[in-house]
């Protein structure tokens, strides 16, 4: 059992389409600093968001192409995005993106670095994925997913005038009536389908919120209440 907080962070909320918020950047890494400092540590996952979609967008607009191709861009972009995290830590951060998340890892030589970054692994899977595995490696029974959406809805709020956002549900609902259980290259859900499977067995909890939000992302770091959706087992 470590005492490591595993995030999965959403590639959209560290380079969003319109390029880098170095303001937001700033005051994320000083939040995470300022925790560090008082002797907690972190796993923070890292994904592709619009970066990865934009070249497998790309992609599929030159050449017709398989889903383990545009898979494997994914990954890419995640660890890119990933090297540029570790980076901003410094440091602070294990010398190295982990990017195979079922390895066994020594985290007694990990607990050298108080930040651990990770991006991909392979196709079929998402960040998500990812993060839930780092998780059950970890010993973790928590997992943070910071998001581009304050709450999950029970349908696109884009789309549906009367979607109604969801505090709190079950895995069973939400793998049922949110996000299904297949896995598509690029797909945009709150969390992954095979995740969210892996995340039931494991009777994970996961917390989805605004990650540019950091007022509320500092509260469900300490345990209090905060603006978004909780999904538990029972």
């Amino acid at each position: 059992m470590s005492n490591y907080k595993i995030l999965s962070v959403g590639g959209s909320i560290i380079i969003p389409k319109n390029g880098f918020d170095i303001n937001f950047l700033k005051k994320f890494r000083q939040l995470i600093l300022t925790r560090v400092k008082r002797g907690e540590k972190f796993v923070l996952v890292i994904g592709g968001g619009a970066v990865c979609r934009f070249y497998q967008d790309g992609l599929k607009k030159v050449v017709k192409t398989g889903n383990k191709e545009l898979d494997w861009l994914g990954v890419y972009a995640t660890w890119f995005n990933a090297e540029f995290v570790r980076l901003m830590f410094g440091k602070h951060a294990y010398p190295e993106v982990i990017k195979n998340p079922s390895k066994k890892l020594e985290i007694k030589k990990l607990g050298n670095w108080p930040i651990i970054i990770a991006g991909g692994w392979k196709p079929g899977f998402s960040t998500d994925m990812d993060a839930v595995l780092l998780a059950k490696n970890f010993g973790s029974k928590e997992l943070v997913n910071l998001s581009n959406i304050e709450y999950v809805y029970d349908k696109d709020p884009n789309k549906f005038k009367d979607a109604k956002k969801i505090e709190k549900i079950k895995w069973k609902e939400f793998r049922k009536n949110i996000v299904g259980y297949k896995w598509v290259p690029g797909k945009n859900v709150p969390f992954d389908p095979i995740a969210s499977g892996l995340a039931e067995k494991l009777g994970l909890k996961v917390s989805i919120l605004k990650g540019t939000d950091l007022k509320e992302v500092s509260s469900v770091l300490s345990g209090k209440k905060f603006k978004g959706t909780i999904i538990i087992k029972d």
